[in-house]
């Protein structure tokens, strides 16, 4: 038996996932599109996979993430339609942030709509991921001037289910989205009142870059220890564990592989009380407001003794492999039904 894994933008925690299932499953063959374009990866990517992925009667089971149309891929390949099909929700279009409602655009949020319409299991990485897209289905179908399809909610909700993000935890001894500027805000604050603090800030560069990563490296000047991408995987968590606070500005969240990777690593977490955190990290670790981040950070850099011996008081094994994989091996493995 076979397990046929589509990524459509293979990079970041989609990669991780699929790399994961692949190394820890047996008999899964993987294709994959880079992560570049996310835009034209979701508008075109069924219709490359289809004349790409070569017919086999050893496939059983199809799993993808939700950036490919599944509607369209299993059009386009009935034998592919056949198989058990499993979606993987990283994030959804629904409550994705844009500036302005109206500025949505409509086919990438339809596109889930439909790939959830024909998969067999919708799997979420998060409780705040599934009911935020369960919920916007509604609200988002009226921007359909007429002829509105109905009750889609109700057909899609039995399909669903939460299975955790699982990270691989290493073994240590202790994105505009992502709203750098509110970031970078606080920390030139703390820089302004005198305060003591290094700042590292790692992850991939993109295409499109905001300035205000370039205009917050040349301020904070000294207390920057490293800036950029870390290709090494080992020298990305001896970073974390050099660390002693993580920080969170996310405008929008659905999981945050990096946030948990982190307190693993020993850092204290400070997040948002919104989106996916409260579901992930107890209340002491969360703030409402920039000026409370601002104080909390303001009184470490005061008092880092405090912070250095702070026992974390959440779990992150839970979200680990270890925990998780049996759920997936479940939901992999598992026989298609007779009436697909």
């Amino acid at each position: 038996m076979s397990i046929l894994i589509i990524e459509a933008f293979y990079g970041g925690s989609h990669q991780q996932l699929v790399e994961l299932l692949q190394e820890e499953l047996d008999s899964c063959v993987l294709y994959t599109l880079p992560a570049k374009k996310w835009h034209w990866r979701a508008r075109t990517a069924a219709l490359y996979f289809s004349q790409s992925i070569p017919s086999s009667e050893h496939y059983r089971t199809l799993f993808a993430s939700s950036v490919l149309n599944l509607a369209e891929l299993t059009a386009l390949r009935p034998d592919l339609g056949k198989l058990k099909k499993i979606l993987y929700f990283h994030e959804n279009q629904l409550v994705y942030p844009v500036k302005k409602y109206q500025e949505r655009d409509f086919q990438y949020g339809y596109n889930q709509i439909l790939s959830c319409l024909v998969a067999d299991v919708v799997v979420f990485n998060s409780t705040f991921n599934m009911e935020s897209f369960l919920t916007s289905i509604g609200k988002f179908l009226k921007l359909i001037p007429d002829h509105r399809p109905k009750n889609l909610e109700s057909i899609i909700r039995p399909k669903c289910q939460v299975i955790y993000f699982p990270i691989r935890f290493p073994d240590v001894s202790r994105e505009h989205d992502k709203d750098p500027e509110s970031f970078f805000k606080v920390l030139m604050q703390l820089k302004d009142l005198g305060l003591d603090f290094h700042v590292s800030v790692l992850g991939e560069t993109f295409t499109d870059v905001p300035d205000i990563f370039s205009e917050a490296k040349k301020a904070l000047g000294s207390s920057v220890l490293h800036w950029g991408y870390l290709p090494c995987k080992e020298d990305y968590f001896r970073v974390l564990c050099m660390a002693d606070v993580v920080v969170s500005t996310a405008k929008h969240e659905f999981f945050g592989v990096a946030m948990l990777e982190a307190v693993y690593c020993g850092c204290y977490p400070l997040c948002p009380k919104d989106l996916v955190y409260p579901e992930i990290f107890p209340a002491e670790y969360l703030y409402s407001t920039p000026e409370q981040l601002s104080k909390r950070l303001q009184s470490f850099c005061k008092r880092p003794d405090i912070i250095r011996k702070h026992l974390y008081k959440g779990e992150v094994a839970p979200f680990s492999w270890a925990a998780l994989h049996g759920k997936f091996r479940s939901l992999l493995t598992t026989e298609p039904r007779e009436d697909l």
